[in-house]
């Protein structure tokens, strides 16, 4: 079952309450009210990107990297349920590097999450919405759009997948830079993308006990 997701925010809201497309900077990782604060500027924002739901479609729109990694990371039932726990509690996120707040941040569309992802000793914050949810007997997972507090533009989903007793990660994006400061940087942020594919299937591993 995919349960859908919106395009944009409801005429009533626009031009309320997500004024602010300044990223967030810190030395240190953001706190918990930090974040709360982040992600209510954000509230009734709309995507910063029109091809919602390609990610589902496969219908990408041109000008965007797409990137495509999936990896085994176990085998038979227990395993697909445990990865499906890992999902819903982010930990596809937990690289050191890069995290997702809150963590209790719900798998359901208009959900909103923070991510945190810190290189040179600067960690950048960045805002996304929960925009479809994949929920059936043998696949599980979910995609995000980027809003105007992010540094990219696109969409992102995170799916596991139970295929003849082998369980499956798989991550699928859509992206370009949005903010003046990635495109600067575009050759790095690619580079970046790359590993966090990388980290984020070890990661995936470690968690389901492969």
């Amino acid at each position: 079952m995919l349960h859908y997701y919106t395009r944009s925010a409801p005429p009533f809201l626009a031009g309320r309450r997500y004024q602010d497309q300044s990223l967030m900077h810190t030395l240190a990782w953001p706190s918990a009210a930090e974040i709360r604060k982040f992600l209510a500027s954000q509230m009734g924002a709309p995507l910063t990107y029109s091809a919602v739901g390609a990610t589902a479609t496969g219908d990408y729109p041109s000008g965007f990297d797409v990137d495509h990694r999936r990896a085994e990371i176990g085998l038979g039932d227990d395993c697909f349920r445990r990865a499906c726990e890992a999902l819903r509690g982010w930990r596809q996120f937990d690289l050191g590097w890069v995290r997702a707040m809150p963590t209790d941040t719900p798998l359901a569309t208009e959900a909103l999450v923070a991510v945190s992802a810190k290189f040179g000793g600067v960690c950048t914050t960045n805002a996304a919405r929960i925009v479809y949810v994949v929920d059936e007997p043998y696949r599980f997972g979910f995609a995000y759009g980027t809003l105007p507090r992010h540094v990219e533009q696109g969409e992102e989903r995170f799916l596991v997948e139970l295929v003849d007793g082998r369980v499956y990660y798989d991550i699928l994006a859509f992206s370009r830079p949005r903010h003046v400061l990635a495109r600067l940087g575009y050759p790095l942020m690619r580079r970046l993308q790359k590993r966090f594919g990388r980290d984020s299937a070890a990661t995936m591993r470690r968690a389901v006990g492969s």
